[in-house]
């Protein structure tokens, strides 16, 4: 395993983890009607629907 010579200071630590961000999921609109914004390739929360069909049971 990779070991460092030199204990890297704050400022070169605070640089590189400052790199480290968190991205806003994209979001595609659902094919019913009501055409509620989901996160790709999961259930529309509101339908059911995935990829045109019926995959989750809705009350």
């Amino acid at each position: 395993m990779a070991v460092p010579k030199r204990k890297m200071s704050r400022s070169n630590t605070r640089h590189r983890r400052a790199q480290w961000k968190a991205s806003v999921p994209q979001l595609t609109p659902c094919p019913c009607p009501r055409k509620e914004m989901v996160v790709p390739h999961r259930a529309c929360t509101h339908c059911g629907l995935y990829k045109g069909r019926q995959v989750v049971e809705q009350p």
